[in-house]
């Protein structure tokens, strides 16, 4: 409902007039309707509406300026490289579509149709923190990335930005296996890889863990180191959307990249990690007192060479909280707002 209010707010007066006189002319022309008339009333009503909805979406989707498109993962990615095609003056002509989701987090089975995706944001609704309403536009957001995906003409080259972590390469993966029946000549940026072999020589050693750590002057290099990179070829698009098929029928919910695979491993993959850290950190205070979970999960992200996004690290600090590993303090409505100890230190 919520996408269908976002649909009429932006109609313009004239549609919002015609659309509206055309329910009510309807409903005039059945003032006594029977039970069935009644019925056939609803199902002419319920069609008008996704009719309507349908229209006004493919309205949105227009790719008769674009030259190029560009898919990342993560608004923060997204953010960059659209600076990044500014500062060439190209944000015209090469256009991005940006997935929202964490891929190495959450069910994948399905994932390509409605009940795949209803079954991903159920899991997320119930595992992670999120804001209210946040769920809901998380789910119409993903959907209308894949209609941008189905729209792309099949004479505009693609380029698939991952770095290497289990979410984006995951991404890489699905976006491949929504593209398979597509011709369109695919690209592929190793963001961390470019960085790598572009920066080499530098004093700094430093390898982004996913694309949106970089800024738009750092994305801008790698896009031009690449200009002559050479298309993915068709075995490759097999292998990688054989790779997708494997994935999304694994139970797992938690995904790690190492060794330049992806492993699915369970959701408790991390908890002995967390715990290891709660205690370093209780061993630099002078008194084990209550620390801010906030902190605990700063320092575990912080330390490792993985990105699974610190909603599913505070998921797993309330689960250990449950099993009484750790003491609370405070409301879990938001890491801000609770702070954890572990009971027993050893």
């Amino acid at each position: 409902m919520l996408e269908l209010k976002n649909m009429i707010e932006n109609l313009p007066e004239n549609e919002a007039k015609s659309f509206l006189y055309l329910m009510l002319r309807r409903i005039e022309l059945e003032k006594e309707p029977n039970n069935e008339e009644a019925q056939h009333l609803i199902k002419y009503l319920q069609q008008t509406i996704d009719d309507f909805i349908r229209i006004k979406r493919e309205q949105s989707i227009d790719y008769k300026e674009f030259e190029k498109v560009h898919i990342v993962f993560g608004d923060s990615a997204g953010g960059s490289l659209k600076n990044g095609l500014k500062n060439l003056d190209k944000h015209h002509t090469e256009k991005i579509i940006s997935f929202r989701d964490t891929f190495s987090v959450g069910p994948l089975t399905d994932l390509g149709d409605s009940s795949g995706v209803g079954n991903r944001y159920h899991w997320l609704e119930n595992h992670l923190i999120l804001e209210d309403g946040e769920i809901e536009k998380d789910i119409i957001r993903f959907k209308d990335t894949i209609r941008e995906l189905n729209a792309i003409p099949l004479h505009i080259p693609i380029v698939i930005w991952a770095g290497e972590n289990a979410h984006e390469q995951t991404g890489l993966r699905f976006v491949l296996h929504l593209l398979k029946d597509k011709r369109n000549p695919i690209f592929y940026i190793n963001s961390s890889l470019s960085y790598i072999d572009l920066y080499k020589n530098h004093e700094i050693n430093y390898k982004p863990l996913h694309t949106g750590e970089l800024d738009a002057d750092k994305l801008l290099d790698i896009y031009e180191k690449n200009n002559e990179l050479q298309p993915i070829s068709k075995e490759e698009r097999i292998q990688l959307v054989e790779e997708w098929v494997g994935l999304s029928t694994t139970q797992e919910v938690l995904r790690i990249w190492e060794q330049g695979k992806i492993l699915s491993v369970n959701e408790d993959y991390y908890d002995e990690y967390i715990i290891n850290t709660a205690k370093e950190l209780h061993q630099k205070q002078q008194h084990t007192d209550f620390l801010k979970c906030a902190r605990v999960i700063g320092h575990v992200m912080g330390h490792l060479e993985q990105y699974h996004g610190d909603l599913f690290f505070e998921y797993r600090v309330r689960h250990l909280i449950m099993n009484g590993v750790f003491e609370i303090q405070g409301v879990p409505k938001a890491m801000r707002f609770y702070s954890v100890k572990l009971r027993e230190i050893s």
